[in-house]
């Protein structure tokens, strides 16, 4: 990068930063660090709970769908609109007066609620893992495009700085200071990559006829991916949608709730078409820019081995001009830090709120938030340097979550009088049998994830306790 690029890159991140201190600064309470003192705007939630959804992590992980398989990649996030729209339009009305009334300030609270502190407990567990999981997928993230950015760096050096910053960035914030920022970094994010990105991608690859030339014609195609992948799809994000710590966060920050159930119609329609399309083109030029030989300088010359994730990063650095470069990239590197805020936030407030049960009067609370976000923040950096793609890490951390959660969430959804011990018995196998197959690398018919199994053996165990005769 050039000296111009560098500069504005160190510019930016000093600003943000300087805004999660000006926060931090006015954080009295858990109530203003965790859920931003309850009155944020439905644009402002909604901006941050689809850069909290999907994050540099997705968008790294999009542009190598794009660079794979091409405009089909497109689906995976049609299922978060799914996903945000439902919740809107059967958890938010539910979830928010409860919320009001309680103060909560985690999603294990609404289990307390519904069932008993033990189901709280083993979930805040769930959730705790989980998140350290994403975490690391988008300290992953950050570290991928770093080494695209930068040659000279290494994946484990890029995570190393990557994690050191994020974790600066996490303790010092709120949610407050998250959600604010996310909104100045995604609206960057987007015009520069819509606005500027795709339109000199295209024109630098050679346009229409580059493209026809370099791709097979199944990469301009919707259906090139089989039923089997978009069910996996749907069935690790849509119930995140009913699971996830960090919108659960958002729905408790929102002022009233049509305020978050706006912020949700929101969030989805960023997800789809809007992000969805933007990823997918531009890690399907980055594609074309391979084929075409346009990274060879560097070590990748058309035919040879390559990371589908770098592909997006690499076409960046390869297009935009001087200063344009530096801002791009600052965005990326702030949205990956959000999430990663985000997501680090989430685990803390599972260990403090729902593990420790500290007061949340307690004067110290934040200092104790702090060093949980510490710990659990140098252990996301300790896995995100034994994995190495993206997409499989966030996915992983999403199954585990969904195959645990989302039965008992149904379960207090639909039903009266939900069984806690169904609940505890329906996590416990169903995280159970996701995390088992997923270690062990089983290979499960049909082609479906193990969430898939993990979800189905949740909602028999549930079932069938419930259904027993109460004693």
């Amino acid at each position: 990068m050039h000296i111009i690029d560098i500069s504005i890159f160190v510019i930016y991140m000093l600003g943000m930063l300087g805004v999660g201190i000006y926060f931090m600064k006015r954080n009295k309470s858990q109530d203003d660090y965790y859920v931003g003192s309850r009155e944020m705007t439905s644009l402002h939630i909604g901006l941050s709970v689809v850069a909290t959804d999907v994050g540099g992590g997705f968008s790294i992980g999009l542009g190598g769908l794009g660079f794979l398989i091409g405009l089909s990649g497109s689906w995976m996030l049609f299922t978060g609109i799914i996903g945000a729209w439902i919740a809107a339009i059967f958890l938010i009305p539910l979830i928010y007066p409860l919320a009001r009334k309680h103060n909560f300030l985690s999603f294990p609270e609404v289990l307390n609620h519904f069932y008993n502190r033990k189901v709280a407990i083993l979930a805040g567990l769930i959730s705790l893992i989980g998140y350290i999981g994403f975490t690391s997928s988008q300290v992953l993230a950050g570290a991928k495009l770093a080494a695209a950015t930068f040659p000279s760096i290494t994946i484990v050096d890029a995570v190393l700085l990557m994690g050191v910053v994020v974790i600066g960035y996490t303790v010092l914030g709120g949610l407050k200071a998250v959600i604010f920022t996310d909104t100045i970094q995604w609206i960057i994010l987007m015009v520069g990559l819509i606005g500027v990105g795709i339109p000199l991608g295209f024109v630098k690859v050679g346009g229409w006829e580059a493209i026809r030339i370099y791709l097979p014609d199944d990469f301009l195609s919707l259906f090139n991916i089989s039923f089997i992948q978009f069910i996996n799809w749907l069935i690790t994000i849509v119930p995140i949608w009913f699971v996830g710590m960090t919108l659960y966060q958002r729905i408790y920050a929102s002022k009233d709730e049509k305020t978050a159930k706006k912020a949700w119609f929101i969030a989805g329609l960023f997800e789809w078409p809007i992000m969805a399309f933007m990823g997918i083109t531009l890690g399907l030029l980055g594609r074309v820019a391979f084929e075409q030989g346009m990274f060879t300088e560097i070590g990748y010359a058309p035919g040879s081995v390559i990371d589908p994730e770098i592909g997006l990063p690499l076409l960046l650095t390869h297009i935009f001009p001087v200063g344009l470069m530096g801002l791009l990239m600052s965005s990326y590197f702030s949205a990956i830090m959000s999430t990663a805020d985000s997501c680090l936030m989430a685990a803390s407030g599972n260990f403090t709120t729902d593990i420790l049960r500290l007061s949340k009067d307690n004067s110290k609370s934040i200092r104790y938030s702090q060093l949980a976000t510490l710990v659990i923040g140098v252990l996301a950096i300790l896995l995100a340097t034994k994995m190495e793609n993206v997409l499989d890490l966030m996915l992983y951390s999403y199954a585990f979550m969904v195959s645990g959660l989302f039965v008992p969430v149904l379960g207090f959804m639909f039903l009266k009088n939900p069984s806690a011990k169904a609940a505890l018995f329906a996590m416990f196998f169903g995280g159970g049998t996701t995390l088992t197959l997923i270690l062990t690398e089983m290979v499960l018919p049909f082609g479906l994830d193990a969430n898939f199994f993990g979800i189905t053996v949740s909602a028999m165990v549930f079932t069938f306790i419930q259904l027993l005769p109460k004693r």
